[in-house]
Order: structure tokens, then sequence, then C-alpha cells
């Protein structure tokens, strides 16, 4: 075996007897000859330890450690480590985080052939993994892994409001695969300049159009500030390139006619979903009220008696109380969550709490994921040569009940005060409030669906 005492007295001039006659081919002849005889002194290059382990010199002095080893009837061999004199022994809790190719002693080295061993053993070829461990931490810091680290992150339930619709997130992967994932996949943050991501963003203007470059801008501009919230050190290329230089657009606005309000709850009935998202879906439409306005929804607020729900002035976009009159529909949905959800209307908690905890409500996403999950619904069942169903957000419900009640010939004013917009005019809001109960209830109880 080798001793610490051999290795620090080597030296790239010591010879050693050859063991065995060493042959080649005679290029003329074809015949092998004897090129070295056994006995002839050799550069002493190779020393044995045990069990497959050896130290090995270069011609400039720089000795390593080998392993060889056997896996499928194949020679395979592993660079352990490499060796200089005077490095001392690592602790044990040191050797379970060491790599192999590291300087280490031969104390060391002998720790890790025995976890290669095992890997032999159990099947895996070690010099394989320490490979693809080399690529996999090499590619750890690249634009794509952050992407993907990204993605998991507002995919998560457990990000809370981070976490994204499934549209949204949708939208943003095929973003990433169409325009950014072959240019700038295998790149490192730092690699990524301002100038390299214009070009890009150029081109993609130019063969895909406006939108699809304006995304991908914006995607790239999330990633870092992802990242950069990590905790990396690097400087964000989107900050330097503004969004109007690429282009600019108005929202775009989306509200179902009475043929696609239909369509969707027909499907919204065979979405995998629960019951009671299906609900409160149906809910958001026959009220015309904000996302935010029924996720925050309590029993407190509910008055069975003369039909309403108050929703208070802090909870309000503006500031201000405002009363929703519940339609036959909407008060029997109300019927229903009392019904499925005792304990929260026990303690006068959420009209609909989160699926996991009954004093939180539902998730900000929950609702804009029950939509797209109908819409896919309708999609699979589209004749591939016509038009997708578009999909939608929460707060389009809002837009298609305005639209819907114009339609039908409702005054407008009365439209408004059931949306809760705002009156300038804070006194003639407060004499509104109670000269427009009856006609506003009316018009709920005539409502979109």
């Amino acid at each position: 075996m080798l001793t610490d005492t051999q290795l620090r007295a080597w030296r790239p001039t010591d010879t050693a007897p050859c063991k065995r006659d060493i042959t080649a081919m005679d290029p003329a002849t074809g015949e092998k000859i004897v090129r070295i005889k056994a006995g002839e002194l050799i550069p002493l290059r190779k020393i044995a330890d045990s069990d497959g382990l050896y130290a090995v010199m270069s011609d400039a002095g720089t000795v390593t450690f080998g392993y060889d080893y056997r896996l499928d009837g194949k020679r395979e061999t592993l660079t352990v480590g490499r060796y200089e004199p005077g490095t001392a022994n690592r602790t044990d809790d040191a050797l379970k985080a060491l790599d192999y190719g590291a300087v280490i002693s031969l104390k060391d080295a002998r720790v890790l052939r025995d976890r290669a061993s095992r890997l032999v053993e159990a099947g895996v070829s070690p010099s394989k993994a320490k490979v693809e461990k080399r690529t996999q931490n090499a590619d750890s810091d690249t634009f794509g892994a952050w992407v993907q680290r990204y993605f998991e992150f507002k995919a998560d339930p457990k990000s809370g409001d981070e976490q994204l619709a499934d549209s949204t997130l949708a939208l943003r992967k095929s973003v990433y695969k169409r325009i950014l994932e072959a240019p700038l996949g295998k790149k490192r943050l730092e690699e990524i300049k301002p100038t390299v991501l214009s070009e890009l963003l150029d081109k993609a203007k130019k063969e895909r159009g406006p939108g699809p470059a304006v995304h991908a801008r914006e995607l790239v501009l999330l990633v870092y500030r992802f990242a950069i919230g990590k905790g990396v050190e690097v400087k964000n290329p989107a900050d330097s390139i503004a969004r109007k230089t690429i282009a600019t657009f108005k929202p775009r606005e989306r509200n179902l006619d009475g043929a696609e309000i239909n369509l969707f709850f027909q499907a919204l009935e065979h979405t995998a979903t629960a019951p009671t998202l299906r609900m409160a879906v149906k809910f958001m439409l026959l009220t015309g009220v904000r996302k935010s306005e029924f996720i925050g929804a309590t029993w407190s607020e509910i008055d069975w008696e003369r039909g309403t729900w108050t929703i208070p002035k802090d909870r309000m976009k503006a500031d201000r109380e405002h009363v929703v009159y519940l339609s036959e529909q909407a008060q029997e949905i109300l019927e229903s969550f009392k019904f499925l959800f005792p304990a929260s209307y026990a303690s006068k908690n959420y009209l609909h709490p989160s699926r996991y905890e009954s004093d939180a409500p539902i998730s900000n996403a929950t609702l804009n994921r029950t939509i797209d999950a109908a819409v896919k619904v309708i999609n699979e069942g589209v004749d591939p040569t016509a038009d997708e169903f578009a999909t939608f957000s929460v707060h389009d419900l809002r837009r298609t009940f305005s639209s819907r009640m114009n339609d039908f010939g409702f005054p407008k004013h009365l439209i408004e005060l059931c949306l809760a917009h705002v009156n300038k005019d804070q006194v003639e809001a407060a004499y509104n409030h109670a000269k427009y109960a009856a006609p506003r209830r009316a018009l709920m109880q005539g409502g979109p669906i």
C-alpha cells in the first residue's frame, strides 16, 4: 500500500524495473516486436495502493489518484482527486460534501474510493455520475435553469398571491420555448447583455410580431428579478430595454356574449373542479363584483332578511361601503356555501374558505384556474378548423356583467351603481343608494344568466 512518505518523496526522475515485456507492432512487417524488455529501468509513473486505487504522476510531476473498476463487463476509470504534499485529512462531515476531482490527502482518496466502490456494487458508474453532476452544476446557473425555477415557483399553490393562473403560466412557457430557449437557455445570467437581448427581441418582432417580442422581454425581466430576489448578484438586461421601444398596446377587453356564457357554464359543469368553485364563478357573474371583494367576503356581511351583501369600505376600491342586492340565484349559491362550509359559517368567516385552511380565503389564482379549466374543456371539443374559445379572467366577468346589462336596456346609471363606480357627488351618491334600491334589485334579478 501507498504511504504519505512515498508520495512526498516521489519525483519524475524516479525509475523502476519494467515488470514485463512491452510489445509494439512493427509498421514494416506488421509483426509484434518487444519495445521494452522486462527488467529494464523505466520512469516510475504509477504506484498501486489497494482495491483498485493507485497514484499516477505526469511528466510535470503532478500526482493524481485513479480508481479502476469493471461494470457490465467493461473497464472504467475514475479520477478520484489530485495529491499535494501537506494536504490535511478532512472531517467526516467535510468528506460527505466532497466531490471527486478536488485536492485531497491519501486518506481522503481511500474514502472516496470506497464511496465509488459502493456505487459500482449498486450498478452505477461513478465516472459517468461525476460527469453528469459536473454538467448539472454547470447548468444550474444558466438562464434556462432559472426560468424553470421561476415557473415552478409561480405554479406552486404555496406561493400564495405569487402563484400565476394556468393560462398566464402556459403563455409564458410558450414564449420561452418558442423565442428564448434556443438562443439563451444555456447561457449564464451574466453572459446575456442588453445588446444581445435587444437584437433577439428585434428578430422576434420581425418574425413573430410585436406581441410575442413584448412578452419575451417581460419574461426575461421577471426571471432576472426572481434570481436577484434569491440573492444572485447580476444586472437585469431587460431593464435597459424600454417596452415602448418594441411596441405599445391598448388593453384588450374581453366580454362574453350570451351564447358564450351558455357554452362556458355548460363546460364548467363538466370540469374537474370543486362544485363550490363552479358556483363561485357563477356568483361572480351574478353579482358583478371584483375578485378581491368576493375572496375577502365574510358571512357577517350577508343580510338574509334583506337579501343583501354589504361590502365594507375598507375592502372597496372607492373606499366607500357598497350594497349588493342579491338575486334569488345568488342567494341559492350562498345557501349552498352555508351548507357545505358549516364551520366557516358558524364562525362568521369567509363565504368560500380555502380548501386546506378553514380560517383563510381561497387564493388569488383559484377562480382564474377554474375558468381556464372550463375553457380547456370547451376547446378540446372544438372543430380543429374552427377558432378556439378565447380564455378570459375573473375581471372579464365583471365587464361581461356590464355589457349584458346594457344590452338588456337597463339604465346606465343603475348599472354603474351596481358596479360601485364612484360618483363624484357624494351627497347624490348617498341619495341614490336609497332611491334606487328597488330598481337595482330588479336589475340584479334580471342578470346576465
